[in-house]
């Protein structure tokens, strides 16, 4: 990987009237948010636009994934982030002594827009924005009721972009949806996998028969996307078929107390030989296409990620009717079972159907809403709606 671009430390005197977008992030683990920022940038107009992330961790992960781009250093990080440690009021009281930091980073690099992806840049950077005098973007990729959504968006952000319908702030009187608006994440609608020779090579890894039904979990184990359903609902499965099944988790706990609790999960339901751990893998979309069906047990979810690479990749897909997964899959081009149910998916996972056809009206249909060109166009009209 290229190292990242040399880090600037002090405003750049030089003549140029590019509006200037600083992307912040907090914490040091690439998500979705990152991956979708990433698209965004490579498409934006060099001629308007001057993207800048800025990091807590000047050589982490964050910064190795943004390289190539220009990058600058968080001047108050001081290490706060807990991993698995919700919003609070409290919490953001915390970061208030890096406020004054952060606003005059923001005047002295002659920022204009403060473009925040996540709960915790949102906390960490909002009131500096606005007391720098930078037009704040509030961009929520989250649960419409977030503490932050619903208590500092209205007060703080000049726009709230959100990734579903689902994901918008919730209507009231005090309530930033007038200014909000929904802009889907960006997807590479080229990708192009050939799931034959991607079957093949898991089926070879496994060491398991061809015949094997191969369901995917994608994502981090975190209680709202509901990793301990999915074993419950390979083990109610592996009753109602005689085809052998192998439930796959591609991904990792964020908590060691959620680690514990799945592989308890795994030898209490007896399936150690059907579900297995398979870590975080890049590129995610072949391992998508390498499985028979994309399963997203997920409740709350605004918009997955791994839902609409399945879409694209040609992946059939089991959700549960809940969140973005109804908006993602409207028309019948997945298959959306009631939320926590381990029996529903588990049917829904065994009955083939009309799986393939299904899959195919998705992917052109992601083609068609998803593009990272179409998300650019959207964004890059905010940006100018912006300017001052």
């Amino acid at each position: 990987m290229n190292a990242p671009l040399p880090r600037l430390q002090a405003a750049d005197t030089a003549e140029d009237d590019r509006l200037r977008i600083c992307f912040p992030f907090s914490g040091d683990s690439v998500g979705g948010s990152h991956i979708s920022v990433r698209g965004l940038m490579e498409h934006l107009d060099p001629t308007l636009y001057r993207p800048i992330v800025v990091t807590e961790v000047p050589d982490g992960m964050i910064a190795n994934f943004f390289a190539g781009q220009e990058q600058m250093d968080d001047p108050a990080s001081r290490g706060l982030f807990v991993p698995g440690e919700a919003f609070t009021l409290r919490k953001f009281g915390r970061t208030l002594t890096g406020v004054l930091p952060r606003a005059r980073f923001l005047r002295r690099n002659r920022i204009d827009i403060v473009h925040v992806n996540d709960g915790r840049s949102s906390a960490n950077w909002a009131l500096a924005a606005r007391m720098a005098g930078a037009k704040l973007i509030w961009h929520h990729r989250g649960d419409p009721n977030a503490l932050g959504l619903r208590l500092l968006a209205p007060a703080l952000a000049h726009r709230v972009l959100a990734v579903s319908s689902f994901a918008l702030p919730p209507a009231g009187l005090w309530s930033a949806r007038d200014r909000a608006s929904v802009v889907h994440s960006p997807f590479d609608t080229s990708l192009d996998v050939d799931r034959s020779k991607a079957r093949d090579a898991l089926i070879r890894e496994l060491g398991v028969a061809r015949e094997t039904l191969l369901l995917g979990y994608f994502g981090a184990f975190v209680p709202r996307k509901r990793p301990l359903l999915f074993v419950d609902m390979i083990a109610r499965l592996q009753t109602m078929t005689a085809r052998p099944v192998m439930g796959l988790m591609f991904g990792e706990a964020r908590v060691p107390a959620m680690d514990g609790a799945l592989r308890k999960r795994i030898a209490d339901k007896g399936v150690a030989d059907r579900v297995k751990l398979m870590g975080y893998r890049t590129p995610g979309p072949f391992w998508i296409a390498a499985c028979d069906r994309l399963v997203v047990p997920a409740i709350g979810e605004p918009f997955g990620r791994t839902l609409v690479e399945a879409m694209l990749v040609g992946t059939p897909i089991v959700a549960a009717r809940s969140g973005g997964n109804i908006e993602a899959l409207e028309g019948g081009i997945g298959i959306l079972v009631e939320p926590d149910d381990a029996d529903a998916l588990a049917r829904a996972c065994g009955n083939s159907g009309d799986a393939r056809a299904m899959a195919l009206a998705a992917q052109a249909d992601a083609r068609s809403r998803f593009s990272e060109a179409a998300h650019c166009v959207r964004v890059s009209a905010i940006y100018e709606a912006l300017r001052s």
